[in-house]
């Protein structure tokens, strides 16, 4: 099996060409702005005006994960697991928080883009990793534990932040108010600094996979084909495809919206791309190591991302709203909160045993198909 290998700084430039695909792009509309867009209305245009903005924002995701992982080869586990979570999430974070500073932005944006991330995650990606691991490996084991502060912190974050709001009565609507919506950001940013330190320091031992004796199993490489170069050539490449996103992600809301208003689509569509674009590479990985019988890595993965997504999203939409005076919808309609009980209880269920298997699998991939069927057969 082909490892990472360590090659010259110079060497790993030639792979960075989605930086200048995405830099071009950027220099596109500095130099010509949203007169790329008045031409919406024609078919062929808008394809090609999504088409090229969906793929530069993509190619930029798996480059930003790639040197993640590189990072999380040098500085290990759990720590590089976090790098790559944060990573992938920051995208989401910084496209709702671009789109709703435009004005532009649905006020239902961040909702429906958490509710996506929470639906594609803890149904479909786990579902297809249960899935794929069983027929490979029949029963797959993980750290019990670490599971468990995952859905501990992930379980109270999505009921104060997605269904709590519709039972408000301080403001009219599926809203809360300044000061609520402030503490729940602190609180939010509280808990999620507090499982950092926890992660990283004094409880390390939870996220790492266990042999049936307690021991810390190492398993195998699972990075296969990264040319790794030193810490701060990778760290500096992240932050350089970071930038260009926060421009790139405000532009691709706008044939989103356009989309999604001629076409008729739900609004929750526009939540669901986002969350689909953000989540492919990291989707991409989880998928490999549950694959390669490294299902603690996939929890980690998934668990992490859904949890990283609440605990930074609600903090940052807040903290737009607040700076801009704009209101936030963050209220779940009926179906879509029995959907993301049914959800939690669920994944509470699955991750309660040590070991997984194929039928757990398949009662999560079926729970995803009811969350589709919910978004384009209406409510």
């Amino acid at each position: 099996m082909a490892h990472a290998t360590t090659k010259p700084a110079g060497f790993g430039l030639s792979a960075e060409w989605p930086l200048a695909a995405s830099l071009l792009t950027v220099g596109a509309f500095f130099v010509w702005g949203d007169a790329i867009f008045v031409r919406l209305a024609e078919p062929l245009w808008f394809s090609l005006s999504f088409g090229l903005l969906f793929g530069v924002i993509l190619v930029s995701a798996f480059a930003i994960v790639r040197h993640a992982e590189c990072l999380a080869i040098k500085l290990g586990e759990p720590v590089g697991t976090l790098i790559l979570t944060l990573s992938v999430i920051g995208i989401e974070v910084m496209m709702i928080s671009a789109s709703m500073a435009t004005g532009k932005g649905s006020p239902t944006l961040a909702r429906d883009a958490m509710f996506s991330v929470v639906m594609i995650v803890l149904n479909g990606l786990v579902g297809l990793s249960l899935l794929l691991g069983g027929l490979r490996h029949r029963e797959q084991s993980y750290n019990l534990q670490g599971a468990g502060v995952y859905l501990a912190l992930i379980v109270p974050l999505s009921v104060l932040g997605l269904i709590l709001p519709n039972f408000t009565t301080t403001t009219a609507g599926p809203t809360l108010s300044t000061t609520q919506g402030i503490l729940l950001g602190l609180m939010s940013v509280v808990l999620y600094a507090t499982f950092l330190f926890a992660q990283t320091t004094w409880h390390r031992e939870y996220f790492l996979d266990l042999n049936p004796a307690g021991g810390i199993t190492k398993g195998v490489d699972d990075h296969a084909g990264l040319v790794l170069q030193s810490l701060p050539f990778h760290a500096a490449l992240l932050v350089c495809y970071l930038v260009p996103l926060v421009i790139l992600a405000k532009k691709l809301a706008i044939p989103i919206d356009h989309g999604i208003s001629v076409l008729g689509a739900p609004p929750e569509l526009g939540g669901f791309i986002i969350a689909a674009l953000v989540l492919s590479p990291e989707a991409f990985s989880a998928l490999r190591a549950a694959i390669r019988n490294q299902l603690q890595r996939s929890v980690n993965l998934l668990l992490g991302s859904v949890l990283a997504t609440i605990g930074l999203t609600i903090p940052a939409v807040f903290a737009i709203a607040v700076l801009s005076g704009k209101s936030v919808i963050l209220g779940l309609m009926p179906a879509e909160m029995i959907l993301l009980a049914l959800t939690l209880g669920v994944s509470f269920i699955t991750f309660t045993s040590r070991r997984t298997n194929v039928l757990l699998g398949a009662v999560h991939l079926l729970l995803f198909v009811a969350y589709l069927i919910l978004i384009f057969d209406g409510q």
